[in-house]
């Protein structure tokens, strides 16, 4: 058994990785640390755990994990770390943006699987992608790795309300985010520095830009991302570029038909859908924001350096409805 601690254990994030983990064959969950609800039920705060754990919320790290999940808002990852060195023996998951750059790595591989699964499986400690930077990533991938982002990329995507995560703001309230839509962050949303960078690792001369324009759904979780580039190839092949590229991933899927954000929602799948027009390539790509972007894919993580099989305690069911 993996012995697993969670810092930072209230939030949405964490929320997902304890529904996970509950039901792992292979984990065992040490502690769930949270300095704003210490000593309060687990299932008081998650409620949809009640009957599934009797753990309550501690403020210190209790023992010596195998493995320990950072779920606490970026910039607070670095701080814990720095005022608590661990053993070098506990395997860590950062679920922040503090690690992924790799001017700030400090020994952090970045956790996309479909890039670095090889390095994931021999490494100590995993930044996990942003969620944005997933979906985004997962459709360009195959194209850098052949070289074939030779123009400009224009991305829309579109994600729930849980992305801003559960401290509530202006612009997540019910009364706001309800029957409307918003852009922020246009042309200069962080999850770019991280993109590029897994781009460059496959395509290294791109210099292309990528246009990105976020925008903020009326509903709770999924993110659907629409691109475009020119690409010269008949969509036939490059439908057979991105089946390649993904063979024996088990978590993408290539699509014959145009999807809905439905078929990921509440799965740790990204579906992948292809069409020409003209000289454009358009590809679609959606995810679960809080699994394939956050925590499904921390646990994907956590099998691969474990030397589990991948899929572990990942099989779940969209709902169709």
């Amino acid at each position: 058994m993996i012995n697993i601690g969670i810092i930072g254990g209230a939030g949405y994030t964490a929320g997902e990785l304890l529904r996970l983990l509950v039901h792992h064959p292979r984990a065992h969950l040490q502690f769930v640390q949270s300095n704003s609800h210490a000593g309060i039920p687990v299932a008081d705060v998650h409620t949809d755990l009640l009957g599934e754990t009797e753990m309550e919320f501690v403020t210190k790290i209790t023992g010596e994990p195998d493995l320990l999940f950072m779920c606490s808002g970026h910039g607070r990852s670095r701080a814990f770390l720095d005022a608590q060195p661990l053993s070098t023996k506990v395997k860590i998951i950062d679920l922040s943006s503090d690690f992924r750059l790799k001017g700030n790595a400090d020994g952090f591989v970045y956790g996309l699987p479909e890039l670095n699964r090889n390095r994931i499986a021999t490494a100590n400690k995993i930044a996990n992608p942003g969620c944005f930077a997933t979906a985004i990533q997962l459709a360009l991938l195959p194209l850098a790795k052949q070289s074939l982002i030779d123009e400009d990329v224009h991305i829309h995507a579109i994600t729930g309300s849980t992305g801003a995560g559960q401290n509530p703001s202006p612009t997540t309230h019910f009364s706001w985010r309800n029957n409307n839509v918003s852009i922020y962050k246009p042309f200069n949303h962080q999850h770019l520095l991280e993109i590029k960078e897994s781009l460059q690792q496959l395509q290294p001369a791109l210099r292309q830009e990528l246009h990105f324009l976020p925008m903020r759904g009326n509903f709770s979780r999924g993110i659907y991302a629409s691109l475009y580039t020119r690409c010269d190839l008949p969509v036939a092949e490059a439908k057979a570029l991105y089946r390649d590229f993904y063979h024996g991933h088990p978590f993408v899927k290539i699509t014959s038909n145009s999807p809905n954000l439905k078929q990921v929602v509440n799965t740790n799948n990204c579906y992948l859908y292809l069409e020409k027009h003209g000289n454009k390539l358009l590809i679609i790509s959606m995810i679960d924001n809080l699994l394939k972007g956050a925590s499904g894919q921390a646990v994907q993580n956590m099998n691969l350096l474990s030397g589990l099989e991948e899929q572990l305690g990942l099989q779940l069911k969209a709902c169709a409805f």
